[in-house]
């Protein structure tokens, strides 16, 4: 009887820790999320409560879909564009990578997104951006933010899809770990796609829907709930894990103001590094870092670093013009932050896995495979 309590007590815990990690990220990312505007003004403010609106909603949804299919084959061909020489190169099995069943698997995933966005309410502090127009103020980010102080996207997109996606990376990587790159990639280019066929308000909705599933593939975050699953509530890992998770945004976003300010002149494939587009993509690629370093930690081995995250870099890398001098000065800023935000004593329990990340990515490495 007391092994049978000692075994519900543990399960308990172990099911409190999945449902911490996660909820800690949902809260962290409600707490960073910002709506994009570019560098456009939107001056209608009952322009944003329509498309905000179930109907506006429903609209913008139906613009969506009716273009999923052409944006998703336009999207494949520039995946195969960028990354078609690295399946010979790196010795892959071109018959794993199957176009049609990453675009239905896409498909999936952006039509229940888009059920979500159609199904969420209009939040009562939206017409807060409706009074700052009556009192002659332009809907500007104050009142944009308003909106998104009331968002709850990330914690039912997390529940929705987040396992769905966790599915999908589980799928890929199972066969072939870098079979997930192109994955990510189409995913990521039919988002871009999308969002250019809509208006600037649109954008501003949509875009942080698109967020969670690029961030979803990119991260391997299903396997970190798993991972913590394994620990006991107050084991060094997971006090270690749960203080730097709620920082992480701010953390990459930290280090990626560094590395513009080392490199304020270098141009990746898609632009300067400071370029809203590129920043966005510097920020996630710094989470996702941070992700692996916490899978391996929970786990106790370096798999999915050597595994799935070094073949990947490795792959996408050098093919997005990013070199891996940027990718070294990273992890020399995000061991400045770990040992700034932990204890040491938590800071050791990270350390040894962040040692593989600072060797495998060491200049030596990619002298000797010519990269």
């Amino acid at each position: 009887m007391l092994s049978h309590n000692l075994n519900l007590v543990t399960t308990t815990n172990n099911h409190n820790n999945v449902e911490s990690l996660a909820q800690q990220w949902a809260k962290k990312y409600v707490q960073n999320l910002q709506i994009e505007q570019g560098n456009e003004t939107i001056s209608n403010n009952m322009n944003l409560f329509q498309v905000a609106s179930p109907q506006g909603r429903q609209k913008t949804a139906q613009k969506i879909m009716e273009s999923l299919r052409s944006v998703s084959a336009k999207s494949w061909h520039k995946t195969e564009a960028l990354l078609s020489a690295e399946i010979k190169k790196h010795g892959m099995d071109h018959d794993i990578i199957n176009p049609w069943e990453i675009a239905a698997d896409s498909f999936k995933i952006y039509q229940k997104t888009l059920d979500i966005y159609t199904q969420q309410a209009v939040s009562p502090l939206i017409f807060e951006a409706i009074k700052l127009a009556e009192l002659g103020n332009s809907v500007d980010e104050q009142a944009l933010q308003f909106y998104n102080d009331a968002q709850v996207i990330p914690s039912q997109l997390t529940t929705v899809i987040g396992k769905e996606i966790g599915a999908i990376r589980n799928k890929y990587t199972s066969v072939d770990a870098r079979v997930i790159g192109f994955v990510s990639m189409q995913f990521h280019y039919t988002s871009q796609m999308l969002i250019e066929l809509l208006e600037p308000i649109e954008r501003s909705l949509i875009s942080a829907y698109f967020k969670v599933i690029d961030d979803h593939l990119y991260m391997p975050l299903q396997r970190a709930y798993k991972a913590a699953a394994q620990h006991s509530y107050h084991s060094p890992v997971l006090t270690a894990i749960h203080q730097l998770l709620p920082a992480s945004t701010q953390i990459a976003q930290n280090i990626c103001q560094r590395i513009i300010e080392t490199y304020p002149h270098y141009q990746s494939m898609s632009g300067a590094l400071s370029s809203p587009m590129v920043k966005i993509s510097t920020i996630r690629d710094v989470e996702m870092f941070q992700v692996y370093l916490w899978v391996s930690a929970l786990e106790g081995n370096i798999t999915a670093i050597q595994q799935e995250l070094f073949p990947l870099c490795v792959m996408l890398y050098p093919k997005l013009k990013v070199h891996w001098e940027l990718i070294r000065q990273m992890l020399y800023f995000l061991r400045k932050e770990i040992q700034t935000r932990l204890t040491s004593q938590q800071a050791d329990t990270l350390m040894p896995y962040f040692q593989v990340l600072w060797q495998i990515f060491s200049p030596e490495v990619f002298t000797e495979l010519g990269l």
